[in-house]
């Protein structure tokens, strides 16, 4: 029998710690809490964490500052909880790392959602029987290699770059679609069948992200194209060794 899938708290409200933790075990979760860096980092060395849901504002090491150091260091995905329901706010946690967020106060179940439409973008679904394998092989494009197996990505000078599920989710879109416009609509239907989507300037902003990461300059792209008013277009030549 397959483990459960662990999730960290990080909020620095007990009662939210508690609230959370006691209604994601019921839902079949394994449920760690934290109310600072330190004990993040202390339960992260202590344990295999799949899934951080991060309070935004804590006190000493901000949620801003943690999020940019977990997604330095791996691809776990990360939830953010913000009481700003601002445009900006959203934004932010989206552009340092941040999978998905959630404004409080919010419901539970919304949380119990977004963390299983994770899990599914992620190809790790929250429940062992709903996991479906993924397809091993490797993509090649402009000296980068992507291994789907592993989900690993290496530059051209084998270097591993670190992905979060939604930057991996919107590459292998355009790796399957090379020198075709794809609209933000198609990129957005990889999310279809979770039961939130972003919102709608979340793939510009992960598509940003991931220029980052594999163009020379993100300022002036080549491998990922803007076509303005519709959508982005892969130009480089994808190949799959046999």
């Amino acid at each position: 029998m397959e483990r459960a899938r662990h999730l960290l708290v990080v909020d620095d409200d007990r009662e939210i710690q508690a609230l959370l933790h006691d209604f994601l075990v019921k839902h079949g979760f394994r449920v760690s809490t934290a109310g600072d860096g330190r004990e993040v980092r202390r339960q992260m060395a202590q344990w295999t964490i799949d899934l951080v849901i991060l309070d935004l504002m804590l006190p000493g090491e901000s949620g801003v500052e943690l999020c940019r150091s977990l997604r330095a260091d791996s691809d776990i995905p990360i939830i953010m909880l913000t009481a700003v329901a601002e445009e900006a706010e959203r934004i932010i946690c989206l552009e340092i790392g941040a999978d998905d967020y959630i404004v409080k106060p919010f419901s539970p179940r919304e949380l119990l959602a977004r963390i299983r439409a994770l899990f599914r973008r992620s190809g790790a679904a929250a429940a062992p029987q709903e996991r479906e394998a993924p397809s091993a092989g490797e993509i090649h494009f402009s000296g980068w290699r992507l291994d789907t197996g592993k989900r690993e990505l290496r530059s051209p000078d084998g270097v591993l770059v670190h992905l979060s599920s939604g930057e991996y989710q919107l590459l292998t879109a355009l790796l399957e679609r090379p020198q075709r416009v794809v609209s933000r609509d198609e990129l957005m239907e990889f999310y279809k069948g979770d039961a939130l989507s972003p919102f709608d300037r979340s793939i510009d902003i992960q598509i940003s992200r991931l220029r980052r990461k594999i163009e020379a300059s993100s300022r002036d792209p080549t491998l990922i194209k803007t076509v303005r008013g519709i959508g982005y277009q892969f130009t480089a030549t994808v190949t799959r060794p046999a």
